[in-house]
């Protein structure tokens, strides 16, 4: 796929993402994929078959650290960047996809779910393993801290719509983390 053709999907699945934030997931359409995007319905199949397909590969997409790891950057920094994105994505109500997310498990699509969750822990179970290894993280089960740091993750995402957060609650669960891995030297980063 050329350069157009990898613009036009991230295009889609950018907008579609609104959507999906905005109506959950059952509610979404190609129509409306279609109206969001100005493509029309052929331009919009040659790149996905449903709402379904387009869904799942928003779910699928990763923060990626292992290259980050590999060219030796701080652990910290890397923490920093991630946690970040996090406390963005918990204060911006409007573009939780925790209904749509809700209704689509209830589809049967539980592995997956499962099959996110993993990589996400692995993924942090790496940082945590890394930062250690550095000396900048505290030594520490990586495989609880990382069920920690997800499960409070999403009970803040979802909680997001339906309680008004202000950003004491977001900055509340960077310092937790932050307060949970660093080292006592290193978390007033």
């Amino acid at each position: 796929m050329g350069s157009k053709g990898k613009n036009t999907k991230e295009m889609i699945v950018r907008q579609a993402y609104l959507l999906f934030a905005e109506k959950g997931f059952k509610a979404v359409t190609m129509t409306d994929i279609c109206e969001k995007t100005g493509l029309s319905r052929g331009g919009l199949y040659r790149y996905y078959s449903g709402t379904e397909q387009i869904f799942s590969e928003i779910l699928t997409q990763e923060y990626v650290i292992a290259d980050r790891m590999e060219r030796k950057e701080k652990a910290a920094a890397i923490l920093e960047d991630m946690l970040a994105a996090v406390k963005t994505e918990i204060m911006d109500k409007e573009m939780s996809l925790s209904l749509a997310i809700y209704e689509y498990a209830n589809m049967g699509k539980q592995d997956l779910f499962t099959e996110i969750h993993d990589k996400a822990k692995k993924r942090w179970i790496s940082l945590l393993e890394y930062g250690m290894e550095t000396g900048e993280f505290q030594n520490a089960d990586a495989d609880q801290v990382s069920d920690l740091i997800l499960y409070y993750y999403q009970g803040l995402r979802m909680w997001s719509r339906v309680i008004p957060f202000d950003d004491k609650v977001a900055e509340h669960y960077v310092k937790t983390v932050k307060q949970m891995v660093l080292k006592h030297d290193l978390k007033d980063m």
